[in-house]
């Protein structure tokens, strides 16, 4: 019986032949094979043909590594580009930067490993991020909320679509492990006979507490709603106060009226 070939290996090469930029692309490689989460120094070294000293002489730490793949990985998947002011008009610039995260981590899920789900910023791109939400909370405060009020609506968008997109993540990992793992809305029993308005709802195409794209708008339009109503009620209120301000200063007026006419007819 004739043995099996093994695969070539790669061959090993010297030390000090390899520099960051071919670690982190080979890194990028690895772990679109394997995932991040089993992304290991050696297994790169492996992967690369080299020792693992010669990873560590560069990074110390998977940290390290990780740090630097995220920084490669904004560049490489124009996440910054995306998320450029797409309108003037403050409620189509947050519904449209809602729906470019949220697609830029749908469409790349070793930017969501890196960024949602392990949080491996380096300095740079963690003050980019800080950068990016004071600007967008100048933005709302411009429209007239407080800091607290624009701070509020900003953040719940941001957690909306990381809510989303790591929920639909994890959900994707669970069916590489388990082609037969479900999701708990996947597995809901709804027949006509007991639960009519899920099934004439699923009939409809909703699909109750998924992350997908309806539910996504649905809930995005809620955030912006409340929004839009805060900054209404700042636009109002200084006309509301100007109004009790002038009936205030008209009351005392039309009270003494009456003592006047009375004096002078006490008089006559």
């Amino acid at each position: 019986m004739a043995r099996k070939e093994n695969a070539p290996k790669r061959e090993r090469r010297e030390r000090g032949s390899i520099d960051p930029e071919e670690i982190i692309k080979g890194a990028f490689e690895l772990a679109e094979e394997i995932g991040v989460d089993n992304l290991s120094m050696p297994l790169l070294g492996k992967h690369l043909g080299v020792g693992v000293t010669s990873i560590y002489w560069y990074f110390r730490k998977k940290d390290d590594l990780l740090n630097a793949m995220t920084d490669r990985a904004l560049e490489r998947y124009g996440l910054a580009a995306a998320l450029k002011h797409s309108s003037d008009d403050w409620r189509t610039r947050l519904h449209d930067h809602a729906h470019a995260m949220r697609d830029v981590f749908l469409k790349n899920p070793i930017l969501c490993d890196l960024i949602l789900i392990r949080s491996s910023l380096g300095p740079r791109n963690a003050q980019l991020g800080a950068l990016e939400i004071e600007r967008s909370v100048e933005n709302l405060m411009r429209e007239g909320l407080s800091l607290e009020d624009a701070y509020d609506s900003y953040s719940a968008v941001q957690l909306h679509v990381r809510g989303s997109v790591v929920l639909e993540r994890l959900h994707e990992k669970n069916k590489a492990e388990d082609s037969a793992a479900q999701a708990y809305y996947e597995n809901l029993i709804i027949t006509p006979d007991q639960t009519p308005l899920l099934a004439e709802a699923a009939a409809k195409g909703r699909v109750g507490g998924a992350p997908d794209e309806q539910n996504f708008e649905y809930g995005l339009s809620c955030i912006l709603d409340h929004t839009s109503r805060l900054i209404d009620e700042q636009k109002n209120a200084p006309t509301s106060a100007a109004k009790r301000s002038r009936s205030a200063t008209k009351a005392p007026a039309t009270k003494a009226a009456p003592r006047r006419r009375a004096k002078s007819a006490a008089g006559s």
